[in-house]
């Protein structure tokens, strides 16, 4: 039953969100805003479900029994430092010459790194 709470809520903010991120993109792209406050406002609007989401994933390590909790924590630990040394290597790299990377790269490389420590911590304690 929380699994599957989790997964409407996640489910559900995810939606709005790529609902809000194309809606603002078209609606930046086509030219359909000329204030440049009001691009402002809106390319930031898929902030919005965007923190639904987060907040989804907080309930849903609330809800979770303590194992699952150590599991999660194993792998958020493997995702920040993993994203942390990979980021600042590839910034030091920026220095000699390599193109730099957008901070859209952050995200997905973090989101890899938590899903590959959720991997290996589960196995741990099977």
């Amino acid at each position: 039953m929380t699994r599957y709470r989790y997964l409407v809520e996640l489910g559900a903010s995810m939606l709005a969100y790529g609902a809000a991120l194309t809606m603002s993109v078209w609606l930046i792209d086509h030219g359909m805003v000329e204030n440049p406050v009001w691009k402002t406002i809106l390319s930031l609007t898929p902030m919005l479900p965007a923190f639904l989401v987060a907040m989804s994933i907080l309930r849903h390590l609330r809800r979770i029994d303590e194992l699952q909790r150590r599991i999660q924590l194993e792998a958020f630990s493997l995702a920040f430092a993993g994203t942390a040394l990979i980021t600042f290597s590839y910034g030091f790299l920026e220095n000699v010459g390599y193109p730099k990377l957008s901070m859209f790269a952050v995200w997905p490389l973090m989101s890899t790194l938590w899903i590959i420590g959720g991997i290996i911590s589960h196995r741990r304690y099977r």
